[in-house]
């Protein structure tokens, strides 16, 4: 629950909702089109325990912090036609960029790299060439054109901002 927060906090549309629990569900559910229309499953942040909690709201807390970037990127999208979440390809055409399937740029400044295995502690991230990238988490600096690996504790989700950019590292911690 806790990875796919973090990797929802980085969608254009940022909310909780889903069929998670199944036992819950009506027996005779109210006339809808696909026959549900009850999610089955809890949907505060408290209702996961205190570990999932601190850290779903740390999450909600950055993407408040983002609402004038994400705003922005709406703005972009809507006049434009360039999407607020796009593969890494979009911007970077080199070929490996084709063929990374689990990171992607958040507007143009924030390349998150989601963690989806159980148990996942760190992972390796494609930073794209031509460009510098900043460790969202820790500051550190790196060129570009090379694969790194991170540390991706539970409670962290590796992102990288473009270097040059006018959002601080500060933001996500």
């Amino acid at each position: 629950m806790i990875r796919w927060f973090q990797f929802g906090a980085f969608c254009p549309v940022f909310r909780m909702h889903g069929f998670r629990d199944k036992k819950d569900r009506p027996v005779s559910p109210p006339v809808t089109m696909d026959g549900f229309c009850y999610s089955g499953g809890a949907n505060e942040l408290w209702s996961y325990g205190e570990e999932a909690y601190s850290i779903m709201e740390h999450y909600v807390m950055i993407r408040e912090r983002l609402r004038p970037y994400i705003s922005r990127q709406f703005r972009i999208a809507s006049e434009k036609g360039i999407p607020v979440m796009k593969p890494l390809f979009f911007d970077f055409q080199e070929e490996i960029c084709y063929e990374i399937f689990d990171q992607y740029l958040f507007g143009p400044d924030i390349m998150v790299c989601p963690v989806y295995e159980n148990g996942m502690r760190e992972r390796r991230v494609y930073l794209p060439a031509g460009e510098s990238w900043i460790d969202a988490a820790t500051g550190k600096e790196y060129g570009g054109g090379d694969w790194i690996t991170v540390e991706a504790p539970l409670d962290k989700i590796p992102l990288f901002l473009r270097k040059g950019t006018n959002l601080k590292p500060e933001i996500f911690n």
